[in-house]
């Protein structure tokens, strides 16, 4: 309900400050996919490792897809 009072204190702004409003909005949404794909790409790293060291297995992804098809029908 707050962002509802938000939302209408905001449509009252003049042009340039919803624009300067919208922009800094956005700017936390990029950094929050920042840390998202930061945070995926050390687990991506750490798989990466696994597997080199042989700690980690890999299956081939079309034959996976075509395993799991099979299941499901």
């Amino acid at each position: 309900m707050e962002s509802v009072l938000i939302e209408k204190e905001a449509m009252k702004l003049p042009l340039v400050e919803r624009a300067l409003l919208v922009d800094r909005l956005l700017q936390t949404l990029d950094a929050e996919r920042d840390l998202s794909i930061e945070a995926w790409t050390e687990v991506t790293e750490k798989r990466l490792e696994k597997f080199r060291s042989g700690k980690m297995e890999a299956f081939d992804g079309q034959a996976v897809i075509e395993s799991l098809r099979k299941k499901l029908r």
